[in-house]
């Protein structure tokens, strides 16, 4: 059955927005009025389908769904949506989604108007030369202020907003005329059906039934159930066992044709053979020319992840092979620690980004993981011969007596934030050993461009930065070089044994601030004992920061009444003895939480 829907009567869109803005409420709506759910079926962020996206109220997979809609020109559309993150940490997620589509809505709250991730996801489709069309959310709301938010629109990012919809996502307003925009206003996809088949893998994630699913956009020819087909990166051929679309249920198909979106299982086992933005193509017919796909993703954020009890190692490994296939941007290799076994040292795009993979971890394989300080990536030239070993977490640093010295990685960091804000953005970039390179205006924004060590970045940079400039900043970076810097390696102690999992490679002259913040969190973190614990931060044999847990007190004078003070003093030596012994061999219990924690303390 080659013959699949006309490429005019297809629309391929992305909703795209800040977060909070309502992106998942108008998926909804529209999913609702044109019928793809009944009412019985519907709930609040149909799309959301985690439990973690539901109960923290955001959007971290993206998620397509397809749509039926008879136009009122007569025709009926099928339109293909796919509701994206809003988080700056899942920017990636944007990214692909808009690969696979010709234009975007760009929902903008009414009340709060432009914002930065507005900012940076317009950047994004206009990149992918994406035709926008403005929708105003909220309107309905008592603070929306409609004009200020079309001047914002046409101030800042520079599009034409006379004709934005007015939309209440909420109650249902302007649903109709935002579906009628999209097929008048959006360009159909162009596709050659005759052409051999290619097709962009957009997406795939791992289900227990049916193995891998591969959600692909096909851009020429066409796609069947039974034919062999070749993933040009990977290699692999596959037979094709089921083809379909979600609406927003799986509905099996015949045949997915130029300009579709749809999903197929091929009995793929190894999750690395579907490699997000790999071209698909037929096996005997193959196209002549691979798509481009997708640019590299950069961690931002190192960490090494370890199970609790050292048996569960093979389950993390399945684990995290799983939620690589799931989440494209997470990275893992493995590694060894002294005191935590086998584990993984993965990379994520941030902290929330961090914490979400952490979550569904434990949730949805019933992992207990400790998570190590962040980290990035050093090279150390040894004394003796001049070999460079490399160093991945802070706790295996050799010797310093046998260090020549230790280079750190530098990024170029590009900083785009409103002119009000730029002081603060300055200040932040020569607080983390900034070199500034370039300060130019692009509008009324100023675009800065800093060198910065990649160290003073993972911690909490993004989070500070957002913060200074209330939320208006972007940030981008690329890996430049690695230079030599004055680094020393500084070790957590509580109760005099050292926690190499908060273990870090600091800069000299931060270090006594650095140690000092990891130690007053430390001390608010870890619950009181029986007895006394010190909590150290310390380099080499020197400490250069303390604080001291308070012991829980027992009142073993309770059952003493009158008499003489010796027999109370008697106790009290007693239960003093008692505590040194057990400060000696008492175990200090450190919550998971306190590793978490610790990573998000703000340095300054």
């Amino acid at each position: 059955m080659a013959t699949s829907t006309p490429l005019d009567r297809i629309r391929n869109f992305a909703v795209i927005a800040h977060i909070d803005h309502g992106k998942s409420t108008l998926s909804d709506r529209m999913i609702q009025t044109t019928g793809a759910l009944t009412a019985r079926e519907m709930k609040e962020q149909v799309l959301d389908n985690m439990d973690i996206e539901r109960e923290r109220g955001i959007t971290i997979k993206a998620q397509t769904v397809r749509l039926e809609y008879p136009a009122d020109d007569g025709h009926t559309y099928i339109l293909n949506l796919i509701d994206t993150p809003g988080h700056v940490d899942f920017a990636y997620e944007v990214s692909r989604s808009l690969s696979a589509c010709e234009g975007s809505l760009l929902v903008v709250d009414a009340s709060q108007g432009v914002e930065a991730q507005t900012l940076a996801n317009v950047y994004q489709a206009i990149e992918h030369n994406h035709e926008i069309v403005p929708v105003l959310n909220k309107v309905d709301l008592p603070a929306a202020d409609v004009d200020r938010v079309k001047a914002q629109i046409e101030d800042v990012i520079g599009l034409d907003a006379s004709d934005a919809i007015l939309t209440s996502a909420k109650t249902g307003l302007g649903i109709h005329e935002v579906l009628e925009a999209i097929v008048t206003r959006l360009p159909p996809p162009k596709g050659d059906a005759d052409a051999p088949l290619k097709a962009l893998l957009v997406d795939a994630w791992y289900d227990a039934y049916l193995g891998v699913i591969v959600l692909v956009r096909i851009i020429d020819g066409h796609m069947r159930p039974g034919q062999r087909v070749k993933l040009m990166n990977a290699g692999a051929v596959y037979g094709i066992d089921k083809l379909g679309v979600f609406r927003p249920k799986a509905v099996d198909v015949a045949s997915l044709g130029p300009g579709e979106i749809g999903f197929f299982t091929a009995q793929i086992k190894d999750v690395s053979d579907a490699a997000v933005g790999d071209t698909i193509t037929d096996e005997r017919k193959p196209t002549a020319a691979a798509l481009p796909g997708f640019r590299e993703v950069q961690p931002v954020v190192f960490c090494g992840l370890f199970p609790v009890d050292a048996a569960q190692f093979e389950d993390l490994r399945a684990a995290v092979s799983r939620l690589r296939l799931n989440d494209a941007s997470f990275t893992y290799e493995m590694e060894t620690s002294a005191a935590l076994g086998f584990g993984f040292r993965c990379g994520f795009l941030g902290l929330l980004h961090l914490e979400i993979i952490q979550e569904r971890l434990s949730r949805e394989f019933n992992l207990d993981l400790i998570a190590t300080a962040p980290s990035v990536v050093y090279k150390i030239k040894l004394a003796h011969g001049g070999d460079v070993i490399e160093l991945h977490n802070p706790a295996d640093m050799p010797d310093p007596m046998k260090i020549e010295s230790i280079s750190e990685p530098w990024i170029k960091a590009t900083i785009f934030t409103p002119d009000d804000y730029l002081g603060a953005v300055i200040k932040l970039c020569q607080d983390r050993r900034g070199q500034q390179r370039e300060l130019s205006y692009v509008g009324n924004r100023a675009m800065v461009v800093y060198d910065l060590p990649l160290n003073e970045v993972v911690f909490d940079f993004y989070d500070r930065l957002k913060s200074v400039s209330k939320g208006y900043a972007s940030f981008d970076y690329a890996l430049e070089a690695y230079r030599v810097g004055d680094l020393v390696k500084m070790s957590v102690l509580v109760n005099a044994e050292p926690v190499d999992a908060l273990s870090m490679l600091v800069h000299r002259d931060r270090a006594e601030a650095r140690g000092r913040g990891i130690v007053e969190k430390m001390k608010e973190l870890i619950p009181p004992h029986m007895f006394q614990i010190p909590v150290q931060a310390a380099i080499g044999g020197r400490i250069v920061a303390r604080e001291t847990v308070r012991a829980l007190r027992k009142d073993v004078t309770a059952k003493c009444y009158g008499g003489d003070a010796t027999r109370k003093k008697k106790l009290l030596e007693k239960q003093k003895e008692g505590k040194k012994r057990m400060r000696q061999f008492g175990k200090v219990e450190i919550p998971q939480e306190a590793f978490i924690a610790a990573l998000k303390m703000d340095a300054d």
